[in-house]
């Protein structure tokens, strides 16, 4: 697990020597939007420890990026190489669902494996074109899967016990949701750029979330005071 002071010692040293971040901040803020430095995904990458993918790349590939990595596959090592398109973000009291896209995924294997994932990779028999079928089919992490299919995942945190059952969580989403939303998800050379939509019910939806979500177990006079039912609208972009 990362500590809090190597982050604030990462972010302290990026913000030092890149300080025309700073502005880029300040102007992204204006526009409803932020953005996440390539290089500090790289950084998180690393941190990963030796349990976990090895020699991860990360570059831009706009309007998405292109990841690259070395790990384990049933016990066959390989070099995986993908690029990663974000379509859509949902997320509301009742879901928080990503919906990504793979294109030219590509695996190699490493060394002299003759594993049966060896023998499948290095035959073509793995269509790795439809990326999203397979990894619904993978144990764990299909459960957290919509409705992927052919090279789209449709992955949603809320079907994780930890998430989906825990009412504060559930609380904070409803009522964030209501103030603002994602609109998009871009990249450029150096940055992913996620755009937000302020409000995207209304002042009154706002104004519904906060009784529904921190004013539902107050007294009565405040939650009156507050706009009638709740909306149900699924925020999304």
């Amino acid at each position: 697990m990362i500590g809090r002071e190597a982050v604030v010692q990462a972010v302290t040293s990026y913000l030092r020597s890149h300080p025309e971040e700073l502005s880029r901040i300040v102007r992204n803020a204006v526009g409803l939007r932020f953005g996440v430095p390539i290089a500090g995904l790289r950084w998180l990458a690393a941190q990963g420890g030796d349990k976990g993918p090895q020699d991860i790349q990360i570059d831009a590939e706009p309007p998405g990026i292109r990841v690259g990595a070395t790990l384990e596959l049933m016990g066959t090592m390989v070099r995986a190489d993908t690029r990663i398109y974000i379509e859509r973000i949902v997320f509301s009291a009742e879901q928080l669902r990503l919906e990504v896209r793979l294109e030219k995924t590509n695996m190699t294997v490493l060394g002299d494996a003759e594993s049966p994932v060896a023998a499948l990779i290095k035959s073509g028999a793995l269509d790795l074109t439809k990326s999203g079928s397979l990894a619904a089919n993978m144990p764990g992490l299909g459960k957290l899967l919509g409705d992927s299919a052919d090279n789209k995942l449709v992955i949603d945190l809320m079907k994780h016990p930890k998430l989906g059952k825990n009412r504060l969580v559930r609380r904070a989403l409803g009522l964030v949701s209501s103030v603002v939303t994602v609109h998009g998800v871009e990249s450029d050379d150096g940055h992913i750029d996620v755009l937000l939509r302020a409000f995207p019910r209304g002042f009154s939806g706002a104004a519904r979330a906060v009784r529904d979500h921190v004013f539902s177990g107050g007294p009565p006079w405040i939650r009156g005071v507050l706009p009638g039912r709740r909306d149900d609208t699924r925020p999304g972009y």
